[in-house]
């Protein structure tokens, strides 16, 4: 399927992190019939704005890449806004695009799907197979009921709605808030202080031993494209990296790509989360699409991006 031959692609979370690189990867694919809106324009919260929404439009595929996001903290202090938030995100957009005769649907979920302790790297077959991660059960929960409703929407309505899990994100357009952000935008802001304001130490949350696979947002909205080419894709598939290193590495990583040179200290008073979230990326291998950006230069990407923010005043903070 080329996108740009196709009709109209309608992006659903085009201002978040995941938004912004599929627009990024559509224009450099040529689409030329891309449709936003804005929360005022439509709330994907609201069932008849959505509805209303897509009637008018009647887009040709749909990506819904909105959610409510955030690190350990954030889904473990609001754990009702993420398990609402995200829950309407998909109930809404997903038959909503039934209704109004969408083509193609493709719904992004999480590695946060899987059980605790799913084994390494992760299948998409362990779905479902044993407990969730507590720390992030909430936000779980929501995206498997939008990966099972795209999954019996299919079996039953013929539609070809499916879903792409990614591994842990980072990239252009994250969110730096100190205690909502996910852990690399968190450690990337902290360094940057730390070496700006001369600070002695950096602190990083938990032990350091829990290993996490990152991937690139620029090179998801690639993968994402792909899998919208594929012709009868899996009802959901793993996108990752299939390598991973522990958040001791990371921040060491970190550390010298902000050239901080203090000492970096972890707090093993703080939760770790999952011991370790690998993905297994064969499925994903097997359609003919693989990572291609580093960790090393995707850090590189994420923080000359981050600086520019701070100097325009956009930075999500």
């Amino acid at each position: 399927m080329s996108l740009r031959d196709n009709g109209s692609i309608y992006i659903a979370g085009h201002r978040g992190m995941v938004g912004g690189a599929l627009m990024r990867a559509l224009t450099k694919q040529g689409c030329k019939n891309v449709i936003t809106a804005t929360r005022e324009e439509c709330d994907l919260l609201r069932q008849q704005q959505v509805e209303d929404f897509m009637a008018a439009r009647k887009p040709d595929v749909v990506i819904v890449a909105a959610a409510k996001v955030g690190g350990i903290h954030a889904n473990s202090a609001y754990p009702a806004e993420f398990i609402y938030q995200n829950m309407m995100i998909a109930a809404n957009t997903i038959h909503a695009a039934y209704q109004c005769g969408v083509k193609r649907l493709l719904f992004l979920g999480s590695s946060c799907i899987y059980p605790r302790e799913a084994p390494q790297p992760m299948p998409e077959d362990s779905l479902l197979t044993s407990p969730l991660e507590k720390t992030n059960e909430a936000y779980a929960i929501a995206k498997i009921a939008g990966l099972k409703l795209c999954q019996h929407y299919r079996s039953q309505h013929g539609v070809l709605f499916h879903s792409a899990m990614p591994t842990n994100l980072y990239g252009v357009g994250d969110n730096y808030h100190p205690e909502n952000s996910h852990v690399i935008p968190a450690l990337l802001r902290r360094f940057h202080e730390a070496k700006v304001n001369h600070l002695p130490q950096v602190v990083v949350w938990g032990s350091g031993t829990p290993r996490r696979e990152f991937l690139h947002v620029d090179d998801l909205a690639e993968g994402c494209l792909h899998l919208l080419g594929v012709e009868n894709p899996p009802d959901w598939v793993n996108i990752g990296t299939g390598t991973d290193v522990t958040i001791r590495e990371l921040a060491e990583l970190v550390k010298a790509t902000t050239g901080y040179t203090g000492e970096l200290i972890f707090d093993a008073s703080k939760p770790d989360g999952t011991p370790r979230k690998l993905m297994d990326e064969s499925r994903m291998a097997a359609l003919g699409w693989k990572a291609h950006t580093s960790l090393k230069d995707g850090l590189h990407d994420a923080y000359e991006a981050f600086q520019s923010y701070l100097l325009s005043g956009e930075a999500r903070l």
